[in-house]
């Protein structure tokens, strides 16, 4: 698949980018080589996508909990590295 300069040229319009004709050149360079290795990356993932479902399905890597530590004998260890805290939280900018 090649990327003509007209199409270049509406992304950048829609991009509000003002482009030489060399830089239009180049990007469509650019975007046949992205889009080559994307072709490339899917046609691989396609041929191995049902054999990495059934991998992935038979794989347990979650770990029993066995013997978790004490509720919050940590917190006063990770809340003393915060650069603001108030009581045993950390206090952070409000955002909105």
């Amino acid at each position: 698949m090649s990327v003509t300069i007209e199409e270049i040229e509406k992304l950048a319009a829609l991009s509000r980018l003002a482009l030489s004709q060399e830089e239009k050149e180049r990007m469509r360079s650019e975007f046949d080589s992205i889009l080559g290795y994307v072709a490339a990356i899917q046609k691989v993932s396609a041929g191995t996508a049902e054999r990495s479902r059934s991998i992935v399905a038979a794989v347990n890597v979650m770990r029993e909990d066995k013997d978790p530590h004490e509720s919050g004998i940590y917190t006063e260890a990770l809340v003393s590295t915060a650069p603001r805290r108030e009581g045993n939280y950390i206090k952070v900018k409000k955002i909105l």
